[in-house]
């Protein structure tokens, strides 16, 4: 079932495409992924949008809709879900890199890796305190030793 946050974003999207756009971004970016063509703009703005529309949404509804955005191998739905993520990331928690993890491993490219580690999962780590900082070192130190060479160098490079 689509909630009704996702539902928005996907069909704003689709409405923001470009076939012109999808093709030369399939072109340049590649990695598998599928492209409406809509511009970081619009994915932006779409993003500023739902949460217009959605006000007040929790921890739990924020990392939700992001791993539904995420679930399709869509470029635009990939790049909605970390620019949620980068809005509401003072409400992330140290267990919640476990689920970006995730995304790193599924990222298929650096125009998905590079504002996860820099707008998402650095600041998250900048931010965490205490125990619950330790914890999500150990789980940065652990990328270390991956055999997923995307993880291996976002460790080195945090």
């Amino acid at each position: 079932m689509t909630s009704p946050a996702a539902e928005f974003i996907d069909r704003t999207l689709r409405a923001e495409a470009s076939e012109w756009r999808a093709d030369a971004d399939a072109e340049r970016i590649g990695g598998g992924l599928r492209f409406y063509g809509a511009s970081v703009g619009a994915v932006r703005g779409t993003v500023r949008d739902a949460d217009r529309r959605h006000p007040g949404m929790t921890h739990d509804d924020v990392t939700a809709l992001a791993s539904e955005l995420w679930s399709a191998p869509v470029y635009e739905r990939r790049l909605a879900a970390i620019v949620l993520l980068q809005r509401h990331v003072g409400m992330l928690r140290g267990n919640d890199l476990t689920r970006v993890e995730q995304f790193l491993r599924d990222a298929r490219v650096p125009q998905l890796v590079d504002p996860l580690v820099g707008d998402v999962i650095r600041p998250m780590l900048d931010r965490l305190a205490g125990a619950e900082a330790v914890r999500a070192r150990r789980v940065v130190e652990r990328w270390v030793s991956e055999d997923d060479p995307t993880l291996r160098a976002v460790a080195s490079g945090l």
